[in-house]
């Protein structure tokens, strides 16, 4: 290494200085949600909430880390399971459920409003990111912005990737494992990989999870005590959510 540093000091030092800017944007998040609620009465509520969201999206993040390594030393039939309670923490109360129910929290909402909330946002960021793992395998690179099995380079261990093993036999899915994660597959790779988790049925069965957790959302706000206009925004937001190309 020479003396102004190679490839892995830059590297050290990039990681490093990433984290470092995450917290003083965690702590400058703290601040501005201090301003905001100051006057509130009910900022005890409010803070309680943060602090959930905040728990929340740290063990999602962690799960997701451990799965990266933990996958290989258990049980294939465990894997969709464990896919779906990454994507629980991670990104369903992350993305959606805690961002409605912190903004409710700051309206003064009851807790019957909020627990309507919650019962929604949470099927809808289940939805929202099962969307994302089918784009981020089939999705078109001129709309996502990404490359065409982007995922699959990454080797994300997701839902589709977890039902796709189930299905496959201990050849194929040694080849199948022994594929995904590398960074130089060519778009023919890519392609293999696509047709052989379409043709394992995962892509329909996701597809079907998309539109059960749809269906589940749409029925919690059934009978909530939210005003028609509200109801209708959180409809869109569902379509907006679920339905979607990029």
């Amino acid at each position: 290494m020479s003396a102004q540093g190679g490839a892995g000091t830059r590297r050290r030092s990039g990681r490093s200085s990433a984290i470092l800017l995450g917290d003083l944007l965690v702590a400058w998040s703290d601040d501005l949600l201090e301003d905001a609620i100051e006057p509130l009465p009910h900022a005890a509520a409010v803070r309680r909430e943060y602090g959930r969201m905040r728990r929340d999206v740290t063990v999602g993040q962690f799960l997701d880390i451990a799965e990266e390594s933990a996958w290989s030393v258990h049980a294939t039939d465990s894997h969709v399971e464990r896919a779906l309670r990454v994507v629980s923490f991670k990104s369903a109360r992350y993305s959606i459920e805690q961002p409605l129910v912190l903004g409710a929290a700051i309206a003064d909402a009851d807790d019957d409003q909020l627990l309507a909330l919650r019962r929604f946002g949470h099927p809808v960021g289940m939805a929202f990111q099962l969307r994302d793992d089918l784009l981020g395998v089939y999705g078109d690179a001129a709309v996502t912005g990404k490359p065409a099995g982007d995922d699959l380079r990454e080797g994300k261990r997701t839902v589709l990737v977890a039902l796709t093993r189930q299905t496959l036999d201990t050849s194929a899915r040694n080849l199948f494992d022994e594929m995904l994660g590398d960074p130089e597959l060519t778009a023919e790779q890519v392609a293999f990989l696509q047709a052989t988790i379409t043709a394992s049925g995962a892509l329909e069965r996701v597809e079907r999870m998309i539109e059960d957790y749809a269906r589940e959302a749409d029925r919690a706000l059934s009978g909530a005590r939210l005003d028609n206009a509200a109801v209708g925004d959180l409809r869109d937001l569902a379509r907006a959510a679920t339905v979607r190309s990029a």
